[in-house]
């Protein structure tokens, strides 16, 4: 597998632009001249020259390919036409390459393209299809080229009328759907169809871009253009003359180019669509709040507290995966890798959980969910190297951060497992997975360029990737400090719901962590969860720890678990323990459909107690215990039980001795969840919120 370069801001790339002759493939090419790169050459398959002008192809548009030369000639540029030989052999959402499949066509295009040109870019105007645009994404990556979808989940309205008024000129060469009639339409432009088509969408829910499939065009003129291809005739053919919805096309039977007067020039962005649901702009005094927090650390939030030893219950069996629950999840644990160079460490802990999986019953493809713990952010090109090897397709959701790893280890790992085999046979849940993995440069969010999802959905449950502010058409950093990086990495988190799951938002939520990069950042980012989602900010706790880098130097990462299910019918509970100087804050959310909760439990020293004043140091793993056991009464035992799959225990470098507090944990849990204890993974972080000494955070499923 070739890797694409990574696509850093002010990188001009050449561009070879995959071409139907429609207004999509046209605007995304004026949208990638927008963005600075250089379109050298046009591509396009045809159909045999035995066959009609419109071929049934789930991938490529046929109907008006005569006019392609005309359209190459308009642009000045090279365009490379081959004729598709294969079918849509592969139909499913993934994509495997295979002989005979009209993806294997396009891949011998773009082949021949980048030997003759030196591209390292194609342009996609992808809309809405995922179909689309998993096959080009994978035609890409053996390629080793970067696709460039810039249109893709824009808003079909917005979009329309940002096209029309670009100086677009588009005609409508094809109609298949209820409202279109082919004596009355085809032909039209896309300006005088526009105040119908909005029309038609209102009433009858059509996509006004067409993405449904209701109409083709053919684009005569755009800035790009240096001549516009003029219309001599043409004639409609039927396709399928149905009495509710008729297909037909316009057979072009004689075009001519005619110079323009004037060659307008390309029409630029007056605001990147990127910004839409971003924040305006920074609020002046938490920026440097952000950029001087060193300097002003605030009152509330104090220094790290000395050690405190705790945790003398008896030492429980080491675990390092949990019970697989009735739906076949399981989550491994303490994947570590040490000793020795970093690409020799982590070939060692990757083969050896591999071993674990195969002995569990699993594979690899059955991941989910991918936490993954660096020592330190320099070694990550070289653990990624190995890491992306794990996964050739749809690959899990992952979080990454470093953190204050003890020893010599480079790198810990933990991970979600769901294999429909392990699921209890009596047991009605057999959960599909379904993995997002975007790989092409947007304006809707980050793209995947390494071997991680942006989401995956097992069931009701989705798992989403951590996500930091980067820029999706440039991949930067957003400037603004804290504050706006909190913002737009929230907006990124709403974004990817809402595409794996339509109609999915943050109050869907049922666990949620927040890494930052200084203690000061934390009320920054409590403040963002309950500006972008009120109604939720005080129902799902929020996990805020302090760790020392992120990935591209990111202040903010956040990382969230969600349930396809009523957010107003989830239950919440609370339980407060508190004794001899400790206090324990314990929040439960159980989705609306049963399948999935989250419990967060806190540690904390009571109000107004100091350390030194804490005489009994077991009374805290009795509180923990007895919050849990509380916990556990209130989550619903029928039909099924929840399995407590995984405990993720952020505490402080400093604060407590890692071995002791394994220990006690573990006999804690064990105590709880006597059958099915859960998975242990535990964090050391710089920092937590207040006084806090531990933060525990638990994901239960069916």
């Amino acid at each position: 597998m070739r890797s694409r370069r990574r696509v850093r801001s002010g990188d001009s790339m050449r561009v070879v632009a995959l071409i139907s002759g429609g207004k999509d493939s046209c605007y995304n090419m004026m949208q990638c001249v927008s963005a600075g790169h250089q379109i050298v050459a046009l591509a396009n398959l045809k159909p045999p020259e035995s066959t009609a002008d419109e071929l049934d192809s789930y991938m490529y548009q046929t109907v008006g390919h005569h006019a392609l030369e005309l359209y190459a000639e308009a642009m000045g540029l090279p365009i490379y036409r081959a004729t598709l030989q294969g079918t849509s052999l592969d139909t499913g959402r993934a994509y495997a390459p295979q002989e005979g499949d009209e993806v294997e066509d396009l891949y011998r295009l773009l082949k021949l393209v980048k030997e003759k040109e030196a591209v390292d870019s194609v342009s996609v105007g992808a809309i809405l299809s995922d179909y689309q645009r998993v096959r080009v994404e994978n035609v890409c990556q053996r390629l080793g080229l970067q696709p460039l979808a810039f249109l893709w989940r824009r808003k079909q309205e917005e979009l329309l009328d940002e096209m029309i008024s670009s100086g677009l000129k588009a005609i409508l060469i094809k109609v298949a759907a209820f409202g279109l009639d082919p004596d009355k339409h085809l032909g039209k432009t896309l300006e005088d169809m526009r105040p119908y088509l909005k029309q038609l969408s209102d009433k009858y829910g059509v996509h006004v871009c067409g993405e449904g499939g209701e109409y083709e065009t053919l684009t005569l003129d755009c800035p790009l253009f240096k001549k516009r291809i003029v219309v001599d005739s043409a004639e409609v053919t039927m396709h399928s003359n149905d009495a509710f919805a008729p297909v037909a096309y316009l057979r072009l039977s004689k075009l001519h180019l005619e110079d323009k007067i004037t060659n307008t020039a390309v029409t630029l962005q007056r605001e990147c669509p990127c910004s839409n649901g971003f924040p305006a702009e920074p609020a002046s005094c938490a920026t440097k709040e952000c950029d001087n927090s060193e300097e002003r650390p605030l009152p509330w939030i104090p220094n790290s507290l000395p050690s405190v030893p705790m945790f003398c219950l008896p030492v429980g069996e080491s675990r390092t995966c949990s019970a697989p629950s009735q739906c076949g999840f399981q989550w491994i644990s303490e994947i570590t890798a040490s000793e020795g160079n970093v690409l020799e460490a982590s070939h060692r802990a990757l083969s050896s959980l591999k071993d674990q999986v195969q002995e569990l019953g699993l594979q690899m493809s059955d991941a989910v969910l991918i936490h993954l713990y660096v020592k330190s952010m320099e070694d990550f090109s070289d653990i990624n190297r190995v890491y992306g090897t794990l996964f050739p397709s749809a690959p899990p959701a992952r979080v990454c951060v470093q953190c204050c790893l003890p020893g010599s280890a480079f790198f810990k790992m933990d991970a979600l497992f769901c294999c429909p085999s392990l699921a209890d046979a009596s047991s009605d849940c057999v959960p599909k997975k379904t993995a997002m993995h975007v790989q092409s440069i947007s304006h809707w969010a980050p793209a995947n360029i390494g071997p991680y999802s942006q989401a995956v959905q097992v069931g009701p449950g989705l798992f989403c990737a951590g996500q930091i502010a980067l820029k999706p058409c440039t991949m930067q950093l957003v400037s603004g400090g804290a504050t706006v990086e909190a913002q737009v990495s929230l907006c990124h988190v709403e974004r990817v719901l809402d595409a794996i799951n339509l109609g999915t938002s943050l109050a869907h939520v049922l666990l949620v962590q927040c890494y930052v990069t200084n203690r000061s950042y934390i009320p920054i980012a409590l403040a963002a969860w309950g500006s972008r989602n009120a109604q939720e900010a005080d129902i799902v706790p929020l996990t805020v720890v302090v760790v020392p880098m992120l990935p591209r130097g990111a202040s903010v990462e956040w990382h969230v678990i969600a349930a396809v299910s009523d957010p107003a019918e989830r239950q919440h509970f609370s339980v407060c323990q508190e004794n001899l100087g400790y206090q324990v804050m314990l929040y439960g959310v159980i989705s609306s459909c049963v399948s999935c909760a989250s419990l967060s439990l806190s540690l904390s020293l009571a109000p107004n107690r100091a350390v030194h004043e804490v005489k009994d140091r077991n009374e805290a793993s009795s509180l923990i215990h007895k919050a849990l056991s509380r916990a556990t009464e209130k989550l619903p035992t029928n039909p099924h039980h929840l399995t407590a799959l995984c405990c993720r225990v952020f505490y402080r470098r400093d604060g407590t001795e890692s071995q002791r507090l394994q220990e006690g944990l573990q006999g804690v849990l064990g105590e709880v969840w006597p059958e099915k204890p859960p998975a242990l993974v535990l964090v050391p972080v710089m920092d937590l919120p207040c006084n806090q000494i531990l933060h525990l955070s638990f994901w239960l499923s069916l």
